[in-house]
């Protein structure tokens, strides 16, 4: 079990004007955040955060691998994550969340990073996600194309198909 404790950064001990953190992710890391998107993969993560006057910026750089569902087959699939990643953190009374403002307690100071690092990878896996042609499951992508074609094969022309409620709505209109 990954401990999450090392996400957890304290701000207000910061000394240096810039500050860069180095986090490994792999399997443990992702069954400890406990979220449904993503249950493996292998990641580094580079945090700077930069001190200024009035507030710390944050900028992330995210380069690894995650294992998610294909949308054709539903095996298991590699995809290449590479995402940058910036946000601003300010003192505050309460902890807030904006777009790209967070606002955290500035009696505690500390800021936890674990939850950010995680939507930042789920926001990088594209959308559609498939294997390269010819890599899906042989089986099912036959049942797949054996169904979509029993489908659109009931013995019905979908082009002369009409609904019967238009039918009644057309004959109102005669």
């Amino acid at each position: 079990m990954c401990s999450l404790e090392a996400f957890l950064i304290d701000l207000k001990g910061l000394k240096e004007d810039e500050k860069i953190f180095h986090f490994s992710l792999d399997d443990n890391y992702f069954e400890a955040i406990d979220a449904p998107e993503v249950r493996r993969g292998t990641l580094s993560v580079r945090l700077a955060i930069r001190k200024l006057a009035a507030c710390f910026e944050l900028t992330f750089h995210t380069e690894g691998s995650v294992h998610v569902a294909c949308d054709l087959c539903l095996d298991d699939m590699e995809q290449d994550i590479t995402a940058d990643n910036r946000l601003v953190v300010k003192m505050g009374d309460a902890y807030t969340e904006d777009d790209d403002l967070i606002t955290i307690d500035e009696n505690e100071g500390m800021l936890d990073v674990a939850w950010l690092i995680y939507e930042f990878i789920v926001l990088a896996i594209p959308v559609k996600h498939v294997h390269a042609p010819g890599k899906c499951n042989a089986a099912m992508t036959k049942k797949l194309e054996e169904l979509s074609a029993t489908r659109s094969s009931d013995g019905v022309d979908e082009t002369e198909y009409i609904d019967p409620r238009w039918s009644k709505l057309k004959e109102l209109k005669n």
